[in-house]
């Protein structure tokens, strides 16, 4: 299991590490196609398995497989590779991801997205904010910066490789574009697995979270389709910047408290390095509920324990249903 760096008492460090150890149990045994391995360390193949396809991060030796790297074991049908772990994002075709735009540059605006090289979103890529699909004009290109402008967070889907190795991404669909009033946290990408839902509507939250493939994660007031496409702010950029300060002046404060719990309920679960699904992240908000502990208390320690204490019980209820 990971390092975990936190202020513990005695008492918490014994229950911590005791908890780390029953989840490092469920990893390792054989059952379990993602276990954890290091460099040397023999993977796991049953002799059902016949012959197996060794793929990246593993080598044959004295009749075993073997990790040349360190990471989880992953396997697609015959193949058998190990992911590496705290390695930056390797994406994929429709990836969903969120960004931040670094510059503006001419008919393209350039995004950090956590990868070896910036990513580009193409004016011809972006739904304009009339909602109108047309040419792009020399007028929309002068208007660049009152769509995105530096700073801004888009979220948006990867499009196609360059030949140069870049990213070039597409925003064409009314649910990508800008986000606003809310958190962007940055989390490790190989906590983010690849899913049919990456965008999620808490309702009980009244809250937005976009898990972006290349770990960038997404918590913000919820924002219907519809409301995103902004009228006349091509020629008013003033009363543009008015109303946005105006708007995020308008979040309710319960709202603003659930983003917040939200928030660090990703940030407790990248601290342990547990993989963060939707389901994970609302046993994390119920668990402080239940446990009563507010906001300000979720980032402290015994927090981190019962988080970790709660995830090995789920663990071991399962394997049970499983037998």
């Amino acid at each position: 299991m990971r390092e975990i760096k936190l202020s513990l008492t005695p008492s918490q460090k014994i229950r911590l590490q005791r908890a780390l150890q029953q989840l490092e149990s469920f990893y390792s045994n054989k059952s379990y196609s993602d276990a954890s391995v290091t460099v040397a360390d023999t993977i796991p193949i049953s002799l059902e398995d016949g012959n197996i396809l060794k793929g990246h991060g593993t080598s044959e030796r004295d009749g075993e497989v073997v990790a040349t790297i360190c990471g989880v074991v992953e396997r697609v049908n015959m193949l058998v590779y190990v992911r590496s772990l705290r390695a930056r994002y390797k994406p994929e075709i429709g990836d969903i991801i969120v960004g931040r735009v670094i510059e503006v540059a001419q008919k393209r605006w350039k995004l950090e997205i956590n990868y070896n090289q910036d990513a580009v979103l193409m004016l011809s890529s972006m739904n304009l904010p009339d909602g109108i699909q047309r040419r792009r004009t020399a007028l929309d290109e002068l208007n660049m910066r009152n769509v995105f402008e530096e700073k801004d967070v888009v979220c948006a889907e990867v499009r196609n490789f360059q030949h140069d190795g870049g990213l070039q991404l597409q925003a064409r669909s009314q649910k990508y574009g800008k986000l606003e009033k809310g958190q962007l946290l940055t989390v490790s990408p190989y906590l983010v697995k690849r899913q049919k839902q990456h965008f999620h509507y808490l309702e009980q939250y009244n809250v937005d979270l976009i898990v972006g493939c290349n770990g960038f994660i997404w918590v913000g007031e919820h924002v219907d389709i519809r409301d995103i496409m902004i009228e006349d702010q091509v020629n008013n950029t003033e009363h543009q910047n008015i109303e946005s300060s105006k708007a995020s002046e308008d979040v309710p404060i319960e709202t603003r408290r659930n983003i917040c719990c939200i928030a660090n309920a990703v940030r407790v679960l990248s601290t342990l390095g547990f993989c963060l699904t939707l389901d994970v992240i609302l046993e994390t908000i119920n668990l402080s509920s239940a446990k009563n502990i507010g906001i300000d208390e979720m980032l402290g320690s015994e927090f981190h324990v019962l988080v970790a204490e709660k995830e090995a019980e789920r663990r071991s209820s399962s394997v049970k249903k499983k037998r």
